[in-house]
């Protein structure tokens, strides 16, 4: 097939092909495979698993600690209302309202979380967050298993 008939194919014919050879372009999953040598992430993967397993203990919780950038987005029109058989209708164009960063803290086996918006995420906010966990929300736990990813931040 040449590159000129490709492009007269109708979107029907295309669309048959795909299912005929059971391809799927518009789906596509991504995942993060570490190097068979890299013993210090399969190490630090199963130490991270080992703490899913334990039982609950008020006295030491267990607490997820994710931090996100937040896009602040508005409708530049109006979306039309729903209608009998149609879904409410919002138009592609939004408009930006600038930024700000989540921090969230969860306690999966108590069912506790609380999340806080900042305006900007700064070396110092994350310290900060953490102690105001350590001191405001838990002063009388023993200790505290902090999880959380790997941003390079956490490093620090």
């Amino acid at each position: 097939m040449s590159f000129n008939t490709a492009t007269a194919m109708s979107r029907m014919a295309i669309s048959r092909l795909l299912k005929k050879t059971r391809l799927k372009p518009h789906l596509k999953t991504q995942r993060r495979i570490p190097p068979e040598q890299n013993g210090a992430f399969v190490a630090a993967r199963e130490d991270a698993l080992s703490v899913c397993v334990r039982p609950y203990d008020e006295n030491r919780p267990i607490i997820c600690m994710d931090e996100k950038p937040y896009q602040l987005l508005s409708h530049a029109r109006e979306p039309l209302p729903m209608e009998s058989g149609k879904p409410t209708r919002e138009d592609f164009e939004y408009a930006r309202n600038g930024t700000c960063s989540f921090f969230i803290f969860a306690e999966p086996l108590s069912g506790r979380r609380c999340a806080e918006a900042l305006p900007r995420r700064t070396k110092i906010d994350r310290p900060r967050r953490i102690r105001w966990l350590l001191d405001g929300q838990y002063p009388e736990a023993e200790k505290i298993v902090l999880a959380m990813d790997n941003l390079n931040a956490h490093s620090l």
